[in-house]
């Protein structure tokens, strides 16, 4: 059998004297998506910052393509394949959409070209400076330039927090392209629990820093009970 692109290993972590994470194991394919679910708080993010290493951990390992990356630093798994995508989505405000896009950029499938592809919106507005795109264009662009470092990992963080519903749809159209390629992986954390499970093949739930549930993600959508304890139905605008 294949090893996991990423697997966590009883992970306990934190900041400082605060642990967030209990215990977390977790795996994730190569190919693969996985939605990460739970309530406002529950370490979800926490989880995301661990797996990029800018978390102190206090016990278990994190293994990248079976090796233990647990001491590595965030620069060294990101230069390893694994991208990342933050809430605060972190653009380069006085920097031109294809400058942001290539200031980072590697070698790979994920080119200009192709990244114009997937988001047009950004090649009309390559010339325009960060700070002169929209919410969503700036959610499309913080994407796009973790796309350009060609991750074999990619992890969204909310990546549809506040976003009018024409957005979201471009951007679970260009998620899905994404994972219909079968160029990269993903672990996907979204408080819309429909779009989350419809995008992924395989779910976890977090409360309190634990997993509470995991299961494939077209049989959580089906188990309401388990959605509304531990999540909340939250449905998306109409997408």
């Amino acid at each position: 059998m294949d090893k996991p692109l990423l697997r966590l290993d009883k992970v306990t972590a934190g900041y400082g004297d605060a642990v967030v994470l209990h215990d977390i194991s977790l795996e994730v394919a190569d190919h693969g998506s996985l939605a990460v679910l739970g309530r406002n708080g529950v370490g979800k993010s926490t989880l995301m910052l661990t797996i990029m290493g800018f978390t102190q951990m206090r016990a278990g390992q994190v293994f990248w393509r079976g090796q233990d990356i647990s001491r590595q630093p965030p620069h060294a798994r990101a230069r390893n394949g694994i991208g990342w995508v933050a809430q605060e989505r972190e653009i380069f405000p006085s920097l031109s959409v294809e400058e942001n896009l290539t200031v980072a950029a590697t070698s790979g499938e994920w080119s200009l070209e192709a990244i114009y592809r997937l988001f047009p919106r950004l090649a009309e507005r390559r010339a325009n400076m960060g700070n002169q795109l929209s919410g969503g264009e700036q959610q499309m662009l913080a994407i796009a330039r973790a796309l350009m470092t060609n991750p074999s990992l990619l992890l969204l963080d909310e990546p549809f927090e506040g976003l009018a519903p024409v957005i979201v749809e471009e951007l679970i159209g260009a998620v899905n392209e994404m994972l219909s390629s079968r160029k990269l992986a993903i672990v996907l954390v979204e408080q819309h629990t429909d779009i989350a499970l419809e995008l992924t093949k395989d779910a976890l739930v977090l409360e309190r820093g634990t997993v509470m549930h995991r299961a494939p993600s077209a049989a959580l959508q089906k188990d309401t009970e388990t959605l509304e304890r531990y999540v909340g139905l939250r449905v998306a605008a109409e997408h």
